[in-house]
């Protein structure tokens, strides 16, 4: 029976966004333009070159290297493995879903437990600076200091998610067991990088070609998802769906003492990030803190359309979602605390200390996060190009294969 409702309900709901899209053509097109604008001029740029690169690293052993350097980091902290660390600078730094992929690739090369991977996937997956800078803080609310508050809030908010989830599955073995009076091992950490590199005997012409393509085809389905959720965010809004919804919530705001103003924009942000931050953004009847709170639970949540991206992934491998989803709740909560808490410290003291004092500490500066706005204008003008060039490279590659297959 059970299963029997969640058919006709999947049926009625693909239903209903068929009939949605043939009674709002123009508004589909619009969305749908706006989702790929923000894929091929910043998302396919800035995550390319670190999926390649992710992947040569992989491939050389220098993931192994790090693994067994960071393993008594890691292990203690958030019971990963020492690889795990990997996967969260690259993660931090190249943005989501960029944790869900690398962990995805070490539990297809058993490198870690199914477990270990649901702990890991769950911290690993964060917002890259350059979309806090750029995007948010500069593109929308025209203030980077909020940036540094933004920031701050998101990434201690997903070390206390790594450290929540450290007791997620306890009763499930580690993929190997770890001595804690282990020291770290220069020696042993060159060994293992150099067996690895020895394991893999494909060329590296033929190495780089794979890293290539496995990226672009990942890209390609995270383009897919941010086209399909940024029309669907915008024909819940037309069918007075997303009005309904926005009733419930904004009881919950009011229980924090925010406007109910703010409730669809939350909700458009809980399907799509920048969707929902820029509108966030926009609404006046809230004031600046009240707004940072909301936009920071937006990005620390990541959306319906990140979730799905990420779903997808992981469901190439036994790492199942559900950690994940549950994980990504708390980091909002998380996130959105700690916006309260760091709001009159590094802001507030840091807009009265600038008004009385010039002398202002560098890592402090308003100009601090200007480099990350000016690559943000650089990918929002050069980005396409990247892209299309990238594609191009790909359908070569795709053809050169097909030749040599064709080839007797």
């Amino acid at each position: 029976m059970k299963e029997k409702i969640k058919t006709i309900f999947l049926a009625l709901s693909v239903t209903l966004f068929a009939v949605s899209l043939i009674c709002y053509p123009k508004q589909s097109f619009e969305a749908s333009i706006s989702g790929l604008n923000m894929w091929w001029k910043v998302v396919f740029p800035s995550l390319l070159p670190f999926f390649i690169v992710s992947e040569l690293l992989i491939h050389f052993g220098v993931v192994n290297l790090i693994g067994v350097l960071l393993e008594p980091l890691m292990r203690p902290l958030f019971k990963v493995p020492g690889v795990g660390g990997f996967v969260w600078a690259m993660g931090m730094a190249s943005g989501y879903p960029a944790g869900a992929k690398l962990t995805a690739r070490l539990r297809q090369e058993k490198q870690i437990s199914a477990i270990e991977a649901e702990r890991l996937v769950s911290f690993t997956n964060s917002s890259n600076p350059l979309f806090i800078f750029g995007a948010v803080s500069v593109g929308f609310f025209h203030n980077p200091q909020i940036g540094v508050v933004l920031a701050l809030s998101h990434y201690i908010g997903n070390i206390c998610v790594g450290l929540l989830m450290r007791f997620h599955g306890k009763t499930n073995p580690s993929s190997t067991h770890y001595d804690y009076k282990q020291k770290v091992s220069i020696r042993k950490a060159f060994r293992v990088l150099h067996q690895t590199r020895l394991r893999n005997e494909q060329a590296i012409g033929k190495m780089l070609g794979d890293a290539v393509r496995s990226s672009i085809q990942t890209l390609l389905m995270i383009g897919g998802f941010i086209i399909l959720f940024s029309v669907l965010n915008k024909l819940l809004y037309m069918i007075h769906i997303t009005d309904q919804i926005s009733n419930i919530f904004q009881y919950i705001l009011s229980i924090f003492a925010l406007p109910k103003e703010l409730s669809i924009p939350f909700i458009s942000g809980l399907f799509e990030i920048t969707l929902g931050s820029q509108m966030t953004s926009q609404t006046d009847s809230a004031n600046l803190l009240q707004k940072t709170i909301i936009t920071s639970f937006i990005l620390a949540f990541s959306g319906f359309s990140v979730q799905a991206q990420v779903a997808s992934i992981l469901a190439e491998t036994d790492i199942r979602f559900q950690p994940f989803f549950i994980a990504r709740i708390f980091h909002g909560i998380f996130a959105a605390v700690f916006t309260y808490v760091f709001w009159k410290p590094f802001y507030e003291d840091f807009q009265s200390h600038q008004e009385h004092s010039n002398i202002i500490p560098v890592f402090l500066t308003k100009h601090s996060p200007e480099w990350l706005s000016n690559y943000w204008q650089f990918l929002i003008e050069y980005g396409p190009m990247i892209t299309l060039l990238s594609l191009a490279f790909y359908v070569l590659l795709l053809a050169l294969d097909l030749r040599k297959e064709m080839t007797p």
